[in-house]
């Protein structure tokens, strides 16, 4: 096999400048070198979309996109007898787990549950805020890789602060490549990754939180607590060992990022790639989920192709070194979602088009 272009979300393809720095010496987590190194990703997260560090901590941690979720609603919301109440908006896999999460830590918690391939519900939303005053916090996923759905995160925002209430906003497969309002008072926190649209590698992820908010954070676990962390890396230290060499793949990732023209210039790539795949796909007979308008940049979700189930054609694919995802749940006899994250070009998309028009042709 070659070199396999990923098109699940995330990981991602490495870039070989990023590969490269997966090289770098070995590195003592309590030395100087390595606080010059946590320094500079952490002020290039603040970068990314031009948070003022005065205001926003970029709290590194060490695990996947779900260890930095699960930090920001334990360590954020306020226990039951300090009167924290979370409402968490499902429309996903991931709204999902954000209630599970919630669940295993005593969180008061209620949802408001869509179904997955529905929008999110800003008027139920504001009836259940407007009924339920005790609610302090609102949680919901900005794009919904389930589905490849991106909700209305921003106008969320604003309905959060309009109920005086914090938004802690699951961005994993978003922060890097979708607007992200970060001046809506109402977003409190954002968890993220390194290795979806950063096009880091796995084991390096972290939540950018208003410092107002770490200040009232509760300490439910020793090591997800966001405020310990905070501290301890704003006085150069680290309260664990930390992967280090995920570290230094999400520094040469956020210097490449910056080099390529950041936020915008990504998400100009991924939305010239998603769109080359969908008018081929569409070409085909392959038709989406959602509509462009409804979808985020990095991932879309399409119906299988009449007589070609998954398994054939993700074996296909995978032997032509293309790897696709499947859907989740009930929607996995019906969807395959294709992302566009990673180190991708137009010729690969090209190349994959024709591998899908074989694939159906053999299949007919």
């Amino acid at each position: 096999m070659n070199r396999p272009l990923l098109l699940n979300p995330g990981p991602v393809t490495l870039s070989e400048r990023v590969r490269n720095s997966l090289l770098l010496p070995d590195l003592c987590h309590r030395e100087s070198e390595f606080f010059d190194l946590q320094d500079e990703i952490r002020q290039r997260l603040l970068e990314v979309y031009g948070l003022d560090p005065a205001i926003w901590s970029a709290v590194l941690l060490t695990g996947s996109g779900t260890a930095a979720v699960e930090a920001m609603l334990s360590s954020l919301v306020p226990t039951p007898a300090d009167g924290g109440r979370l409402l968490v908006l499902e429309n996903g896999v991931y709204g999902e787990r954000m209630t599970q999460i919630a669940q295993r830590h005593g969180i008061a918690c209620e949802t408001i549950r869509q179904e997955w391939t529905a929008p999110m519900d800003l008027a139920a939303v504001r009836r259940r805020l407007q009924a339920q005053p005790a609610i302090t916090h609102v949680a919901a996923v900005h794009h919904e890789t389930t589905t490849g759905r991106l909700n209305t995160l921003d106008a969320l925002a604003a309905l959060c602060s309009e109920y005086g209430v914090a938004l802690l906003a699951d961005t994993v497969s978003s922060f890097g490549a979708e607007p992200i309002d970060f001046s809506q008072p109402g977003l409190a926190a954002a968890a993220a990754t390194a290795n979806k649209c950063l096009h880091g590698v796995p084991g390096a992820c972290f939540v950018m939180v208003r410092r107002e908010a770490l200040q009232q954070a509760s300490a439910r676990t020793l090591y997800l607590d966001l405020a310990s962390w905070s501290r301890a890396q704003d006085q150069r230290g680290t309260p664990f060992t930390p992967s280090v060499h995920a570290y230094y793949g999400l520094r040469e990732a956020l210097r490449e990022f910056a080099d390529e023209g950041g936020r915008t210039a990504r998400h100009a790539r991924y939305a010239a790639l998603a769109g080359q795949v969908a008018d081929g796909l569409a070409a085909l007979g392959v038709k989406p989920l959602l509509a462009a308008a409804e979808s985020s940049v990095v991932l879309r979700a399409y119906h299988l192709p009449e007589g070609l189930p998954y398994a054939p054609l993700h074996d296909g694919l995978k032997a032509r070194d293309f790897v696709i995802y499947a859907g989740q749940g009930a929607l996995a006899s019906s969807l395959f979602r294709i992302s566009t994250m990673g180190a991708l070009g137009q010729a690969d998309m090209s190349r994959l088009l024709d591998e899908i028009r074989q694939l159906l042709a053999a299949s007919a």
